[in-house]
C-alpha cells in the first residue's frame, strides 16, 4: 500500500480553521534539502527583499517590531499566490492548531475557510456551541464582536473567535436565504472530539447500521473500526455512512476507513503534483462488503469527507444521498519554521478514483434530497418583544419556525397577523409557557430549542429516511 507518506495533519482546527487537507510528503522534504544546498547560489535573488527589510527596519519614522515585519513579509508572499489555503501561522496560532487535534478543545466549534476574500463557515461541529446557536454551512462572517473582518488575515479572525469556556463572542453573518445580516451570540464551551456515533435503524424488521463521522481526527479510524465491528456482529442488512457537516480531517484516518470498503480494482485517491504527475493509492481489499452501503453528504461535507464520498461513489458504485458537497480538492503541506511558527502551503491536488477534480464544484449526490424547512430556520434575535401588527424580519423568522414545528400561520412575510398570534399562543400552551401570544426572549429560546429537538428525530430527517428506504427496498 502506498500510504506511508499520506497525511499527518487535519483539515482545519475544528475551532475555526482554514478548511485544509494535509499530507506529509517525503519528496517535498527532499526538495527542501536541495534548496538548502543551493542557498548560496540563490542568495543574490534575495538581495532586494533583504534591502527592503533593512530599509524599513533602520529608516522608518517609528520603531519597527522585527517579528511583525518578518511575519508580514511571509504573509505578503503567500498572499500573492491568491490561494486561501496557503497560510502562515505565528507561534501562538500554530500551537493552538496543534491543541485542536487533542481529544477536546475550548471554542465555538466551527470550521472556517476563505472564498473570494470572504470568511465562510464550512461547517459547525456536531453538538458544538456554533451549531446550537444556529450557525450553518456557507454562512459568511462579516464581523466579530462588532469589528469587521474585511481585509483581515484568517488567523487574526480565528484568534478573535477563539476563547475560553464560558466567554461570549458575537458573529455577524450573511446568509444567502436572508435579506439582512444576522447577529449571533455564541457562548464558548468545551468541544469534545468524539468523532464517531453509531446506531441501529430498524425498518420492516431489518437492521440498518448507521455510523456518523463528524470529523477525521487522530482516533477516528479506531473508533470507526470498533463501531463497524459491533454493528456487523448484530447482523445488519446494510450500512449508512453519514458525513454531513463533516469539515474533513486527517487523511490517514479517512484512508483507513475507505480501505475497508474499496477493493484494489481502482485507486481510492490520486495525488497530482505541479507537473501533472500522479500517485495512485490502492486498498489491499479483494472483496467488497456483502451488504449495501449508502453515504449521506451535504454542503458541509468538505475535504477528507469528499475523499471518502468520491472514493465510495466512483470506486465501489455506492450511492451518495443528500446535497452537493463543499468542493475542496487541494492538499497542503505543513512546514514547521525554526521559531515554532508554521507555513501551510498548497503543494498538490487530490483527484477522485476516475481522475476528477472536485475543487470549487463539490460532488453531486447520486440521489439529491433536500431537507425540509425545519433544517433551514434562522436564529431569533429578540431585543423587544414581538407582538400583533409588528412587521419585521424577526417576525418572519418566527413564522418560519412555527410553521416548521407544525403550527399554522397564514403568512410568512414578517407581518404579525392575528393567525400568527394564535399560533404563538398554541406553541406557548403546548410548551407550558405563559400564554400571551407575544414572543418574548423566553418564548423565542423555547422555539429554537424545539427546532433543535425536532431535528434530532429520525422521522424528520428525510435524507436519512431516503437512505433507509434505499437499503431496505
Amino acid at each position: 500500500m502506498k500510504q506511508k507518506w499520506l497525511a499527518v495533519y487535519m483539515a482545519g482546527s475544528l475551532l475555526a480553521g482554514s478548511g485544509m487537507t494535509y499530507m506529509g510528503i517525503t519528496i517535498f522534504e527532499k526538495k527542501q534539502e536541495k534548496h538548502a544546498t543551493d542557498h548560496t547560489m540563490e542568495s543574490n535573488s534575495l538581495y532586494k527583499l533583504d534591502k527592503a527589510y533593512q530599509l524599513i527596519l533602520q529608516n522608518y519614522v517609528e520603531n519597527v517590531d522585527k517579528q511583525k515585519l518578518e511575519d508580514g513579509a511571509i504573509r505578503g508572499m503567500l498572499a500573492t499566490l491568491e490561494d486561501p489555503y496557503s497560510v502562515y501561522m505565528d507561534q501562538e496560532a500554530a500551537k493552538q492548531f496543534e491543541q485542536a487535534l487533542d481529544s477536546s478543545f475550548e471554542g465555538i466549534g466551527a470550521e472556517i475557510s476563505i472564498e473570494d476574500d470572504k470568511m465562510i463557515i464550512v461547517s459547525p461541529i456536531k453538538g458544538s456551541p456554533a451549531e446550537k446557536a444556529g450557525i450553518k454551512p456557507q454562512d459568511q462572517i462579516i464581523s466579530v464582536d462588532g469589528e469587521t473582518v474585511e481585509g483581515k488575515d484568517l488567523n487574526d479572525v480565528i484568534g478573535k473567535i477563539k476563547g475560553e469556556k464560558g466567554t461570549k463572542v458575537e458573529l455577524e453573518i450573511k446568509r444567502t436565504t436572508v435579506d439582512k445580516p444576522l447577529k449571533v451570540k455564541i457562548v464558548r464551551d468545551e468541544v469534545p472530539q468524539i468523532t464517531v456515533y453509531s446506531d441501529i435503524k430498524k425498518d420492516g424488521g431489518e437492521k440498518i447500521g448507521y455510523i456518523e463521522i463528524t470529523s477525521f481526527s487522530k482516533d477516528t479510524a479506531i473508533e470507526f473500526e470498533k463501531a463497524l465491528s459491533s454493528l456487523e456482529k448484530k447482523g445488519i442488512a446494510g450500512l449508512i455512512l453519514d458525513v454531513r457537516g463533516n469539515p474533513g480531517g486527517l487523511l490517514t484516518s479517512v484512508n483507513a476507513i475507505v480501505e475497508q470498503f474499496l477493493t484494489d480494482s481502482k485507486p481510492y485517491v490520486q495525488i497530482e503534483n505541479r507537473n501533472g504527475d500522479r500517485e495512485q493509492f490502492y486498498s489491499d481489499l479483494s472483496k467488497e462488503k456483502e451488504y449495501p452501503v449508502v453515504v449521506l453528504i451535504d454542503n458541509g461535507s468538505a475535504s477528507a469527507s469528499e475523499i471518502l464520498a468520491a472514493a465510495l461513489k466512483e470506486g465501489a458504485d455506492y450511492p451518495l444521498i443528500g446535497e452537493n458537497s463543499f468542493g475542496k480538492g487541494t492538499v497542503q503541506q505543513p512546514i514547521l519554521m525554526d521559531d515554532g511558527s508554521e507555513i501551510k502551503l498548497t503543494v498538490s491536488k487530490w483527484l477522485t478514483p476516475d481522475g476528477n477534480w472536485i475543487h470549487k464544484q463539490g460532488i453531486k449526490p447520486t440521489i439529491e434530497v433536500k431537507q425540509t424547512d425545519l433544517y433551514h430556520t434562522h436564529p431569533l434575535q429578540i431585543v423587544d418583544n414581538l407582538k400583533m401588527e409588528d412587521n419585521d424580519e424577526q417576525v418572519k423568522y418566527a413564522q418560519e419556525i412555527l410553521t416548521s414545528l407544525g403550527f399554522t400561520t397564514d403568512r410568512q412575510d414578517g407581518y404579525y397577523s392575528p393567525q400568527t398570534e394564535i399560533a404563538v399562543r398554541a406553541f406557548q400552551e403546548k410548551n407550558t409557557l405563559e400564554v400571551t401570544g407575544i414572543i418574548d426572549k423566553k418564548t423565542a429560546a423555547k422555539m429554537e430549542e424545539s427546532v433543535r429537538q425536532e431535528k434530532l428525530k429520525d422521522e424528520n430527517d428525510i435524507q436519512l429516511q431516503t437512505a433507509i428506504r434505499y437499503i431496505v427496498h
